[in-house]
């Protein structure tokens, strides 16, 4: 199955838990979603994800020197991001809940 757009709806949520969990720089933060079984999840889509979450408030940054190379960008969560994670998170439940109930034949 192509998880692509499967992906594309639930990134926002998956990046949310994951910096929610612990800041990360933008790497880590792929390569943690990716560690959590999120294989196919792209760089240039998690990066894109973080500037936006960041934009909206629901992120905050901060730089830290690195001794193997650039200074890094952490992500930490911010009261509005806690929110919003707690919402999707809610939201996923309700709706996973109920297509795994159509899958398996159960009415509403």
């Amino acid at each position: 199955m192509d998880t692509t757009q499967l992906l594309k709806g639930v990134l926002d949520l998956a990046v949310l838990a994951v910096v929610d969990a612990e800041d990360g720089y933008g790497y880590d933060v792929v390569r943690r979603l990716r560690a959590g079984g999120l294989d196919d999840v792209g760089d240039a889509s998690v990066y894109g994800t973080l500037r936006r979450l960041y934009a909206a408030g629901a992120l905050t940054s901060y730089v830290v020197p690195s001794d193997e190379g650039p200074h890094r960008k952490y992500y930490g969560i911010t009261p509005t991001g806690r929110s919003q994670l707690k919402s999707q998170t809610d939201d996923w439940a309700h709706f996973s809940a109920t297509v795994t109930g159509i899958l398996q034949g159960v009415p509403a």
